[in-house]
């Protein structure tokens, strides 16, 4: 881990106030631990914004009965077999499914393929959870 600096800064008091009752609902046990990751949600947006190399996960809940999406998911998971690390898939019940993909490459095309992944008729829900490779936030 990097050397420890210490910082001061000023807040109007209302946003003080915010920032506490933030640390307080997200339980952090400390302000600097809070402000710490507020930093990197920013920094891991640029990574995004900047369409740079970043981490995702897509995270799909389907029917399998729908005809042919079993198919279609699997195709267009091929399509991207550079970018998609890994994929888990679970039985929720006798007709629903969900799958975790995990991928790596431009942030744009993680996007792309998340979104013509839930797209797909019989995918009842599809999000898109993103990070960065983490060199950034060193």
């Amino acid at each position: 881990m990097s050397e420890l600096v210490r910082l001061s800064f000023s807040l109007d008091a209302t946003l003080e106030a915010k920032l506490e009752e933030l640390r307080t609902r997200r339980r952090y046990s400390n302000r600097s631990e809070l402000l710490r990751d507020l930093i990197r949600d920013q920094l891991v947006e640029e990574v995004w914004e900047e369409d740079r190399e970043a981490v995702g996960t897509v995270t799909l809940v389907f029917d399998h009965h729908a005809h042919g999406l079993h198919e279609k998911l699997t195709d267009l998971q091929h399509e991207h077999h550079d970018v998609i690390l890994a994929t888990t898939h679970v039985h929720l019940d006798h007709h629903l499914c969900a799958e975790v993909i995990l991928c790596r490459g431009r942030s744009s095309l993680i996007r792309s393929i998340a979104d013509q992944l839930r797209q797909q008729k019989g995918v009842l829900h599809g999000s898109l959870s993103v990070s960065s490779t983490g060199a950034e936030l060193r």
